[in-house]
């Protein structure tokens, strides 16, 4: 049973996380102004409704 589990490949590698957050991490870079101008306007809604209220 203990080799078994020493042979077992199930789960996600260092190297597979390593490439998904080289991806996340361009994306991120590639789209910047894009998210930034999305996120000051959801929080200038945001500021808008809570003032409503």
């Amino acid at each position: 049973m203990l080799m078994r589990f020493l042979k077992e490949e199930d789960g996600i590698g260092t190297v597979e996380m390593i490439l998904i957050l080289v991806v996340l991490i361009g994306l991120v870079l590639i789209f910047k102004s894009q998210l930034t101008d999305l996120v000051n306007s959801i929080f200038k809604t945001i500021n808008k409704k809570a003032g409503q209220v």
